[in-house]
């Protein structure tokens, strides 16, 4: 029985992701045309210089995405640049929160003493026993050393998953207690969740003080490409290994698993730019024409003038 159906298997399915110019070689006239045009979706990109960090998150993984799609076997690196990334954003969140309420000095002035609720997700949301505390200078440190942890010790985990992975010593389809994958994962897991939860803290304290910036929109969709990129993946990822999806040559399950992950995430990660610039948009004042700029010149002139007569007399 067993011989019956491993001669049914087809061995690209037990094989490594292909490489890019392999993958070329399979395309077909609608895939082609499928790859293109998620190839230029991905390639969008935010103007405003000073929110680069967090509003560039969707442009920056879509294009990682990007390369995922088309060098398969690149998906390992892709990713660790996608999280890495996204790891520095959440702690950006953190710094936008409180500079939007005038930086640290102010942010302090105005709320030193006052009662900070921290029973708030991900960690302690259905904690509602947990007391207030006072917001303080080491406090506010505690919550920004608490989002930027996750930005450090998560690119240095990566870059450690990354050299074992090259060595062969770090494969996500190993669950045995002796792989490196099943104690590096959960650990990121955890630091993913004690960053969240000062950004979630300052945030549900504050949002009510900046709803004309457009704040909790603005924080939906940071928590939205934190769902698309982090969950959807894993979700995939874990389908792709207990064989729910299906190979199909050239691509194994898993390979394929992380091609269907990296093009749902293009046109996710499209569509939120797309909104990230409606909502990152702020208005400036149009420069006065020359002759608004002539009129006030020339009232210059006249005031001064008139002042000199002044003092003559």
């Amino acid at each position: 029985m067993e011989e019956s159906l491993n001669g049914t298997i087809d061995p690209a399915c037990l094989q490594e992701p292909p490489l890019a110019a392999d993958m070329l070689k399979y395309l077909d006239t609608f895939g082609l045309c499928l790859y293109t045009m998620l190839t230029f979706m991905s390639m969008s990109y935010p103007k405003k210089t000073t929110i680069i960090w967090i509003s560039g998150a969707a442009p920056v993984i879509a294009t990682m995405a990007c390369f995922g799609m088309w060098i398969p076997r690149a998906v390992m690196i892709t990713d660790m640049a996608s999280n890495c990334y996204f790891a520095v954003v959440v702690y950006k969140v953190l710094t936008l929160l409180v500079q939007e309420l005038g930086g640290s000095s102010a942010f302090l002035e105005r709320f030193s003493g006052t009662p900070f609720k921290i029973s708030t997700g991900p960690c302690c949301c259905c904690c509602v026993c947990l007391p207030r505390v006072p917001m303080s200078r080491g406090m506010l440190f505690l919550l920004k050393i608490g989002a930027l942890q996750y930005a450090i010790l998560k690119t240095v985990l990566s870059v450690i998953s990354v050299i074992l992975w090259t060595n062969g010593y770090f494969d996500l389809s190993d669950l045995e207690i002796t792989g490196t994958a099943i104690w590096i994962n959960p650990f990121i897991g955890v630091l993913t969740i004690t960053s969240l939860w000062p950004v979630a803290i300052v945030f549900m304290n504050t949002n009510s003080l900046l709803r004309s910036l457009n704040i909790i929109p603005k924080y939906a969709m940071y928590q939205l490409i934190l769902v698309l990129s982090q969950l959807q993946t894993s979700i995939i990822n874990i389908l792709a290994l207990d064989g729910t999806i299906a190979c199909a040559p050239p691509l194994s399950s898993q390979a394929r698993g992380s091609m269907l992950s990296q093009q749902m995430m293009i046109m996710e990660m499209f569509i939120i730019t797309l909104v990230n610039r409606f909502l990152y948009r702020r208005p400036y004042d149009t420069l006065p024409s020359e002759t608004h700029d002539n009129n006030l010149n020339a009232d210059g002139e006249t005031a001064s003038w008139a002042e000199g007569s002044l003092q003559q007399c």
